[in-house]
Formats: structure tokens, C-alpha cells, sequence
């Protein structure tokens, strides 16, 4: 849902500044969730290189990157090129000797066919927004190594204390990248029109999606954790759709049952032999 809700506000704001808002608020609210589950929010000092190195591109990369594509693309092709995100967990992977196994490359072919369905009615539009497309896929890129980052450098940490931790900077890098490409004369947010999608980034996506997306990404293997969230560009052209007037074709609906497949083949556990005698 938030795709379009990023389309939206990005539309009426700077979209560097708006994310950073976003982040200050989603900090704050991070801060009251942690106070009510008791759950420290202080990071050990020998592990603060680690989570510096995973917020590069984890926060940083990905955050930076993708807000300034949502600005040059429809909110469903940002959410579909958005989410190739497993291809580069698995080139990375590669890096590391990460095993992905058969289940793993029929998921993530069932998954990329899928993405390349629900890009062909806008490869014409795509192409019409080369700039769009590179950022975007830098933003997977980042994303992709990020995740197979979150494993190959365990921090031990708590979601919610690991995805506070990494606000600072992140506010940090988008606040000066606003400055640098939006100049400083940018106002606050004028009325509820810019301000709900605010409020809404803040408390539905960085208090609970992102942490719950760490969670993900700190307790199951690279490529099931990826392909699990191959539903969201479907629900982001769905929701583009119903939000912004984007019509949806037949190869959204077969791209829904691809996405479907590849998360059973993937989610779904296999037969166990059994050995008799």
C-alpha cells in the first residue's frame, strides 16, 4: 500500500525531505513501541562498525535511491523494479557461498517471470524514464546486499533495536542529500495533505513493516526471506489502481500466481523421506 502513498506525497514534497521527516517520526514512534515492549534501544559499542556497515545499504542505499525513482515512475513499475531485490540477494549470495538451492532458482525463476509480466504493458514507459529505472535498481542492488549482509554479519541485536539504531545516520544521509538536491529553503509540510503521508511512513512503515521486515531478514536464509515479500509489488499495482487511477492488466493476475507459486515452492516445506527397515 505504501507505494502509491510514496507517489502521492512525493508529488506534494520534496521527496528526500519528506523521507527524512518520515524517519524522525518513525524514530520517535520506535522509541514509544520499545519503552512499551521494555526492549533497550542501547547498541554495544563493539557493534557499531557492524551495524554502520549494514546501514550503508540496508537504510542508506536503499531509502536514497528508491524515494528518488518513486518521483520518475508510476508507483507499480517502482514497486516491480523495486522488488527484483531477490536476484541481487542471490548474485551476492554467490559472493559469500551462500547456497541456494533447486527450490530456491525455481522460486525466484517463478518469481522474475512474474516481475517481467507485470513490467510488459510499460516497457514503453519505462523506457521513457531511463533515469527512473537506474535508480531503482541501484536501490534493489543495495537492498539485495543488504540482506545478505544481515546474515553474514549477525548482530544479535533485537529487530526493533537494530532498525533504530540505523535511523540516525540514514536521517543524516537523507537530510543532507535534501539540502545538496532540494536546496535549504524547503518549508515544513503544509496541511493534512502532506502530513498524513508522513504520519503514515512513520508509524506503518518504519515502526512496524521495517522492523518487522528485520525480523525477517535477521531469522530465515537470504532467498526465503526475499521471495516471502514478492506479494508487495502485486498489492503496489493493485493499490496503484485503486489510489491513482493505474489500470491493471491480465499479466497482473498471472503475475499473482507465479508470486504465489514461488513463495509455496519457497515457504512451503518439502516431503521428508522416510527410510524403512
Amino acid at each position: 500500500m505504501n507505494w502509491p502513498v510514496m507517489k502521492y506525497a512525493v508529488t506534494q514534497y520534496p521527496p528526500l525531505h519528506f523521507r527524512a521527516l518520515c524517519m524522525v517520526f518513525g524514530m520517535v514512534a520506535m522509541w514509544f513501541v520499545a519503552r512499551q515492549m521494555k526492549v533497550s534501544l542501547k547498541v554495544p559499542r563493539e557493534m557499531w562498525g557492524r551495524l554502520a556497515l549494514l546501514c550503508i545499504p540496508n537504510m542508506i542505499g536503499w531509502h536514497l535511491f528508491c524515494i528518488l525513482a518513486v518521483k520518475e515512475l508510476s508507483s507499480g513499475r517502482a514497486a516491480i523494479l523495486g522488488y527484483t531485490m531477490p536476484v541481487w540477494v542471490v548474485l551476492t549470495g554467490l559472493m559469500f557461498a551462500h547456497p541456494v538451492g533447486r527450490r530456491g532458482w525455481i522460486g525466484l525463476s517463478l518469481a522474475m517471470v512474474a516481475a517481467m509480466l507485470l513490467l510488459s504493458s510499460e516497457f514503453a514507459a519505462i523506457a521513457g524514464s531511463p533515469l527512473g529505472v537506474v535508480l531503482m535498481l541501484i536501490a534493489a542492488a543495495s537492498w539485495g546486499l543488504g540482506t545478505t549482509l544481515i546474515r553474514h554479519y549477525p548482530t544479535g541485536l533485537h529487530a526493533l533495536t537494530f532498525t533504530h539504531a540505523m535511523m540516525p545516520p540514514t536521517i543524516v544521509a537523507m537530510g543532507l542529500a535534501g539540502f545538496w538536491f532540494e536546496g535549504t529553503d524547503v518549508g515544513a509540510p503544509q496541511g493534512w495533505s502532506q502530513w498524513w503521508p508522513i504520519f503514515y511512513n512513520a508509524f506503518g512503515v518504519f515502526a512496524f513493516c521495517q522492523v518487522a521486515w528485520f525480523s525477517l531478514a535477521k531469522s530465515l536464509p537470504p532467498i526465503v526471506s526475499s521471495l516471502s515479500i514478492m506479494i508487495i509489488p502485486v498489492v503496489g499495482v493493485m493499490a496503484g489502481s485503486f489510489f491513482l487511477g493505474e489500470v491493471p492488466h491480465w499479466p497482473d493476475f498471472v503475475a499473482l500466481v507465479l508470486i504465489l507459486g514461488a513463495m509455496a515452492v519457497i515457504l512451503v516445506p518439502g516431503r521428508k523421506k522416510v527410510v524403512v527397515g
